[in-house]
């Protein structure tokens, strides 16, 4: 099959009743992670453990549909995501880099983005989406501080999670 191509699948019928429940269930809190800006997400490896739980090491994968689009700060590249032999979803990855020794890691990290992207027509972690999930979740988990910046004296209000330690270097609480 060439997958560059094809939409072989795609829509055909829903999987197994077990299979939709590993995928949509709901995330564990503590799998969540925050950035400093106060976005929220998943770690590209959780996705992995859940299409491994859902179908099984083997049975699922990604497969690239473009050639690498490498532009002068930004690697992008569409893949779809196959499982169980059939496509389920489409997605283009992209990330920055600041210098083309940094291209190599960044199309492995494209890759993963695209990986993401398509789990949410899974269904995985689909609460990362949902704007009540979001608030709740900050309210309860999270916490905004203002922070000084070493060098240049800056004041910024940054996110963390509660559990985590407060920032360090180059920014202090």
């Amino acid at each position: 099959m060439d997958w560059s191509k094809s939409y072989y699948g795609l829509s055909t019928q829903a999987f197994s009743k077990e299979i939709a429940e590993v995928l949509l269930a709901p995330i564990d809190a503590l799998d969540v992670e925050m950035k400093p800006d106060g976005l929220i997400y998943l770690p590209e490896i959780k996705y992995r453990r859940v299409l491994n739980k859902a179908f099984g090491p083997g049975a699922w994968g990604l497969a690239p549909r473009s050639e690498t689009n490498v532009g002068p700060k930004v690697v992008s590249r569409e893949y779809a995501l196959v499982c169980q032999g059939r496509l389920v979803a489409i997605a283009r990855g992209e990330q920055e880099y600041f210098d083309p020794s940094g291209i190599p890691t960044a199309t492995e990290a494209c890759k993963s983005n695209a990986l993401m992207r398509c789990c949410k027509d899974l269904g995985i972690a689909s609460e990362l989406w949902d704007p009540r999930f979001i608030r709740e979740f900050k309210t309860k988990y999270c916490v905004e501080v203002f922070a000084e910046h070493a060098t240049t004296k800056k004041k910024k209000k940054l996110w963390r999670r509660k559990d985590q330690p407060k920032f360090d270097y180059p920014w202090k609480e």
